[in-house]
């Protein structure tokens, strides 16, 4: 009984401590980050019709995945593999980060309504990602097992990736598990991220905030894969994707107080 009393107490002690760091780190959030300067956007006065579907939007159209401003307001970006997006039926698209990327990376990112899919022509150079019982790191990735003269030799990647391409779930928790289980999925090798706490400000509930938002997610995992490629620190080739993330951030938060927010109320472990 002591040995449980003294381990809640460390836990109790640690998670005070993580607390304490996480409120310092959401005061701003995105100052490690290199993205660029979304000032401009505050330059669009009202909102654009979609040439595809003549809706009303400001930024960009969230049913037709394009942009109804122009390329001068916002950047653009060049990714190392191609990411496909799995959105659920029931995902509310205006509410989803997942067009984000396909607006800021046109040329690598796709994004499909399930139970459409993408072509998978090659399972050995794709990943899904998704914490099952049987995900790996990403840095599992670039550890290569070959047999010569009867022995196992294991080898690193370096300097270059070992994937072409990875595939993301964009939904709740509870509807990412459905998706999961199309059996259009369940040989592909799974990876799972690390922790790392959320600043999406739309609530989930029962989700702690290391559940992340889809670009967030995507964002982590290139920087992740930069990391394990190359010996060299990450110089925020990728912190773009979180253009249009960072400008909503900082909107809702001229507007809202972030202690009051429901999801900045989730628990961090």
């Amino acid at each position: 009984m002591e040995k449980t009393i003294v381990a809640n107490n460390n836990d109790i002690k640690r998670l005070s401590t993580l607390e304490k760091e996480q409120r310092a780190i959401d005061k701003i959030p995105f100052r490690h980050l290199k993205i660029t300067n979304t000032e401009i956007l505050d330059t669009i006065e009202g909102r654009e019709m979609c040439k595809r579907c003549y809706r009303s939007r400001k930024f960009f159209c969230y049913s037709c995945y394009l942009p109804v401003i122009g390329k001068e307001y916002f950047p653009t970006i060049k990714l190392p593999i191609k990411i496909d997006i799995i959105k659920h039926a029931r995902e509310i698209d205006g509410k989803s980060t997942a067009i984000h990327a396909t607006i800021l990376a046109p040329e690598d990112v796709r994004i499909f309504t399930y139970p459409n899919f993408p072509e998978i022509l090659d399972k050995e150079e794709t990943v899904l990602i998704f914490p099952s019982p049987t995900a790996t790191s990403v840095d599992s990735l670039f550890i290569k097992k070959v047999e010569e003269d009867n022995k196992i030799i294991t080898n690193r990647i370096k300097n270059a990736f070992p994937i072409k391409r990875a595939i993301f779930i964009d939904s709740t928790w509870h509807q990412t598990k459905a998706i999961y289980k199309d059996q259009r999925l369940r040989d592909l090798h799974c990876v799972i991220l690390k922790s790392r706490i959320s600043q999406f400000w739309r609530h989930q509930k029962k989700s702690p905030r290391w559940y992340l938002a889809t670009i967030e997610a995507i964002h982590q995992f290139l920087v992740e894969l930069h990391t394990c490629a190359f010996d060299e620190r990450y110089k925020g080739q990728y912190d773009d994707l979180l253009y249009f993330f960072k400008y909503m951030y900082e909107k809702i938060h001229t507007i809202y107080d972030h202690d009051k927010l429901w999801a900045y109320k989730r628990p961090l472990m």
